[in-house]
């Protein structure tokens, strides 16, 4: 089907319910084996839980989808053991252009600050991503996946919900505690409970076409507003793997999507921008229109919505699929605990809250991006062109120009989960944050994310580790004890901590830069990889306090 890529075929297993006539149960049953589902199962299942992932088809997903996967995106597939190959085999950059007309307006870079493992993005076609993702998923004893296993119906109750499954060998019926439905944007799960998604639908339609040709372009992303190529329009370029090049032609809400699908009229919109004598050969055409919508809440008793199937938005700035792995990302640490009687299940009504806030943020910022695109009066379009020609000569235009602002984790400052500061900080790392990546010794990958787990964290700092007191370390470990373990991670310029801390050398002083630690700084780190508490001074009944409230056992703990 493409001329870069060859689609492998799943094999399809007659599940054992179909072959001994009997339903099953199972603890977690995650619906849609997409980079969302696929995700979820993987993080679930390497801390250990059961987990059953159906999909209706025996592929990886056809044609021209995910393009984008941000650094935030990246560091959470890290985490999964998903990352290297992503990276590796995709397109790294930073840099992105902005153009109108015949001129560049100005440019951007999405990742200043020196110090970082992973770029501020990387372009891969999402096929590839779900074949790394598959293959990880394969690593994991307790992560069983079924293929050819479509979703008929869902229902139900207080303590769980019950699955009715069709297979190429027939039917069968299973229960679970939990069911996550990651099933897409039309998600089926989501209609069989009659749930709503609201949002708006944009009165415009886009060309996509991946073009495979050698090019000599920086691998940067290009946006055009009114190119001489296809005047009063807009064009989007992106390269991604194999010489494959993502082409976005604007086509405006009344074209034909069927007519303009066609290699006679795609072939002379790529030949006027590229110019005639570049060869190339088209990969992939489909024309789309989008929308910008989300449901009102993404937990629903024993069904628990992820990715698309809970919030959609416009693919000006890489919102979806990362969006959809970050949901995961907050999802799976609240319900393993959850799942091990370490939480009550009220906690996941923060995941609720949580990727609620994160979705508004997105479809705020998608919005933006699409009405500057795509003005809708000519009193708009007016504005918008004379932003775009100051840009070229005013700071204060730039900030105004919107081809899409690119997709950035979501900073959690208002959340429940946080304990606020009792103490002065300066920087950026407030609870709530995303944490910040800087290169470590010590580390297995030799950065500090790289030391991150799915566990609670605590980053002591000092500036000589062997200097730690016996009673110190000992009160420091002790923590990994606790019914919900935390894991102490001592930070220091030099040394090594007593009775087997993990030492991490802050070998260049990012992280105190960053975190802005003196000596005796404590940083309580969720599993996601966001600041939960900050204190100038280590005392362990405040960090239990705060473990507490972060898992929403505060009120037990009181």
């Amino acid at each position: 089907m493409l001329s870069t890529y060859t689609y492998p075929k799943f094999e399809y297993v007659c599940p054992p319910e179909v072959a001994e006539q009997r339903s099953g149960h199972y603890p977690v049953v995650i619906v849609g084996a997409g980079p969302v589902g696929l995700s979820m199962a993987i993080d679930l299942a390497a801390q250990g839980q059961q987990v059953l992932l159906l999909d209706n088809d025996d592929t990886v997903s056809i044609g021209s989808r995910g393009v984008c996967y941000a650094k935030r995106t990246l560091e959470v597939l890290d985490r999964l053991n998903c990352g290297a190959p992503a990276v590796e085999k995709g397109v790294s950059w930073n840099v992105g252009r902005t153009f109108f007309g015949d001129g560049e307006v100005f440019n951007f870079n999405l990742c200043p600050q020196e110090g970082h493992q992973r770029p501020g993005m990387v372009n891969l076609q999402q096929y590839y991503l779900e074949d790394y993702l598959v293959a990880r998923a394969r690593q994991l004893p307790n992560l069983e996946m079924r293929f050819k296993n479509n979703v008929i119906s869902v229902e139900q109750d207080d303590a769980q919900a019950t699955v009715r499954v069709e297979t190429p060998d027939g039917a069968y019926t299973l229960t679970t505690d939990w069911l996550v439905a990651a099933d897409g944007a039309r998600s089926p799960i989501r209609t069989m409970l009659g749930l709503d998604i609201e949002g708006k639908i944009f009165m415009d339609r886009f060309l996509i076409a991946d073009v495979v040709m050698k090019a000599d372009y920086p691998a940067e992303r290009w946006f055009w507003f009114d190119p001489p190529f296809h005047r009063n329009q807009s064009v989007l370029l992106h390269k991604q793997a194999d010489n494959v090049w993502r082409i976005d032609f604007q086509l405006g809400w009344d074209a034909d999507p069927e007519a303009e699908k066609k290699p006679e009229n795609v072939i002379p919109r790529i030949q006027a921008m590229l110019g005639d004598e570049r060869e190339f050969e088209l990969e992939w055409v489909s024309v789309y229109t989008f929308q910008c919508r989300r449901m009102g809440r993404f937990n629903h008793n024993r069904v628990l919505f992820v990715g698309d199937a809970a919030h959609q938005v416009s693919p000006f700035g890489a919102r979806g699929a990362n969006s959809g792995i970050q949901d995961t990302d907050n999802l799976a640490w609240k319900l393993k605990l959850v799942l091990d009687g370490k939480a009550p299940a009220s906690l996941l009504d923060s995941y609720s809250a949580e990727r609620c806030y994160a979705a508004d943020e997105n479809i705020m910022n998608s919005t933006r991006s699409t009405d500057f695109i795509t003005p809708k009066s000519n009193v708009s379009k007016a504005f918008r062109n004379a932003v775009l020609e100051l840009a070229q000569d005013y700071p204060f235009a730039r900030a105004l120009v919107n081809s899409g602002r690119l997709s950035v984790p979501s900073w959690l400052v208002d959340s429940p989960l946080n304990t606020p500061d009792s103490d002065a900080f300066a920087g950026n790392m407030v609870p709530g944050a995303p944490m910040d990546d800087a290169p470590v010794s010590g580390s297995r990958t030799g950065w500090l994310l790289g030391a991150m787990d799915t566990r609670f964290q605590l980053l002591y700092y000092v500036e000589d580790a062997s200097q730690i007191s016996a009673a110190q370390a000992q009160a420091l470990a002790a923590l990994a004890h606790d019914r919900i373990g935390v894991q102490a991670v001592v930070v220091a310029k030099t040394g090594a901590a007593p009775h087997g801390l993990l030492t991490l050398l802050d070998t260049q002083g990012s992280i105190a830069q960053r975190y802005d630690l003196q000596p005796g700084t404590c940083y309580l780190l969720r599993p996601d990889q966001h600041v939960a508490a900050r204190w100038r001074s280590f005392d362990a009944a405040r960090v239990r306090a705060a473990v507490a409230r972060a898992t929403g056992n505060a009120a037990a703990s009181a």
